[in-house]
């Protein structure tokens, strides 16, 4: 299966973008190939065929998109917009994501493989919504006033304000695995808060961030205010988080990565946002419903192809259940249907990238070679594209590399356990604290159960369940600071003290 395989499931305005071929990125208004002429191939996982190409941007041209968003922030129209007109410009364009929601869904679903219909309804639908949300936060930044006592001037008087400014220059760094959404995420609170914004989509997937900067320019934001840089880490990604002109620096993708733009930071002292890796426990207790357990545990880490951040890929189940579940889970694996993103059938469709396919498969070999026992599933699915087998994994010790390290697969491994102190202590065991899920009716023991899980977000009898004012974040080394929510403007903006004698 090609492209023209499915260009007849395809909108037309996705058709008319995606038979371009040749994409520019966005720098200062502009639509403009890398300066050196250097691109990359844009690959559909589903079926291994080159779909376009992009700029692959270089240190010349991430300088060139430092300096427009410089510009534009320090004495560029953007630098003047009052905080209404910044509320009314997010609006329209959350507006115009909304109509255009379809050919979003297909750009993402033809560049990361996940289904269309999926997209629209999450991706796109969470992507408005977080856009109308920071919207109404526009115009209500506040500062405070704050009555001083000088110890050592007892009689003069004075009066003390804060401000709340805007940081500067953004550069927002975004994985693979929910490109669109993920831009939004820090698009909103940047915009919202006057920051100008340098974009570098993941290279596995830069066509959904090019599409939305058709839609910024639609809107009416000023040239330079958004820019979208193409490129792989290397040449764009690492200039870009090591660059003196960028203020703050957003970044969801891999620990690893992160630690490393981290330390690329603190040369600079530039401001800092990490969401980062998971490895997210769903718990299950004594009392709950073995059936309602194994559909929650199926759609914690079965979801987006388990390519989730806070994918339940830890399974911790009561001894006395235990075997129920499993077995309930494994049905629930053998029964998805495995397609690509466009098959309104498919409930499983393909990882991102051949690299991506490879680590999951080779982290089932070191699996077994651990110990462990499939119980489904376990490796490829098919000889084209890059599609992996939904699995579950049993038998394998806690301090096994696949119960500690981030798969980001579909791949779950099971485990029993006898109390709450137990499971807790079990749940907190891995270097990550990003999610974690409780399953149970039992409400007392949940209460107490849930202040002992070391985790950003805990669930209690659902998963992967967001909304745009409740913030995301991790603890350890899932990553530090707020995504969404009130919380998430705290990062793009600096608290300015005024100090006045009167």
């Amino acid at each position: 299966m090609n492209l023209n395989d499915v260009k007849d499931l395809l909108s037309s305005a996705a058709q008319e973008f995606l038979a371009r071929g040749n994409h520019r990125m966005l720098i200062g208004g502009q639509w403009v190939a890398a300066a050196g002429g250097e691109t990359l191939e844009v690959v559909n996982p589903a079926t291994e065929a080159v779909i376009a190409t992009v700029p692959a941007a270089q240190p010349a041209d991430v300088d060139a998109a430092v300096a427009a968003a410089r510009r534009a922030f320090d004495s560029g129209p953007w630098s003047r917009a009052k905080p209404a007109e910044r509320e009314r410009l997010l609006l329209r364009l959350a507006d115009l994501m909304e109509q255009n929601g379809r050919t979003l869904a297909e750009i993402e679903s033809i560049d990361n493989g996940k289904s269309a219909a999926i997209a629209q309804a999450v991706d796109v639908g969470l992507s408005v919504s977080y856009m109308r949300y920071m919207a109404g936060w526009a115009t209500k930044i506040e500062g405070s006033t704050v009555d001083v006592s000088v110890p050592f001037m007892p009689d003069n008087e004075f009066v003390n304000f804060t401000r709340r400014e805007p940081v500067g220059v953004v550069a927002a760094v975004v994985a693979w695995n929910f490109p669109l959404l993920l831009a939004c995420w820090k698009l909103g609170p940047a915009l919202a808060t006057g920051c100008t914004v340098v974009l570098k989509p993941a290279e596995q997937t830069p066509l959904s961030a090019l599409f939305l900067g058709q839609l910024i320019q639609e809107a009416g934001y000023p040239d330079g205010v958004v820019n979208v840089l193409t490129g792989d880490g290397i040449g764009a990604g690492a200039p870009l988080t090591r660059h003196p002109g960028v203020n703050k620096i957003t970044f969801t993708g891999s620990t690893e990565v992160g630690k490393l733009i981290g330390k690329a930071a603190m040369e600079n002292m530039t401001r800092l946002t990490l969401e980062l890796g998971g490895k997210s426990p769903v718990i299950v207790l004594e009392d709950c419903d073995p059936a309602m357990a194994a559909a929650g545990a199926a759609q914690a880490i079965y979801f987006n192809q388990g390519q989730v951040c806070c994918a339940g890929s830890r399974l911790y189940v009561h001894k006395k259940n235990f075997d129920r579940v499993v077995a309930d889970l494994a049905s629930h694996a053998s029964a998805m249907t495995i397609g690509h993103g466009l098959d309104p059938t498919a409930q499983l469709g393909p990882l991102v990238s051949r690299e991506q396919m490879e680590r999951v498969c080779s982290y089932i070999d070191i699996g077994r070679q651990q110990g462990g026992e499939i119980v489904v599933g376990g490796g490829r699915a098919t000889e084209v594209g890059y599609f992996v087998k939904p699995t579950v994994m049993t038998k394998v010790d806690q301090k096994a590399r696949v119960v500690q390290e981030e798969i980001f697969g579909p791949v779950v491994v099971a485990m029993p356990y006898d109390d709450l102190d137990e499971v807790a202590a079990l749940a907190n065991d891995t270097p990550y604290g990003l999610g974690a899920s409780i399953w149970s009716n039992d409400l007392s023991r949940v209460h107490r159960l849930i202040p002992k899980i070391k985790a950003g977000t805990v669930w209690v009898n659902c998963h992967n369940m967001l909304d745009a004012a409740m913030p995301f974040g991790g603890y350890k080394q899932s990553g530090f600071g707020k995504e969404m929510g009130r919380a998430a403007l705290d990062g793009y903006l600096e608290q300015k003290s005024v100090f006045m004698a009167v």
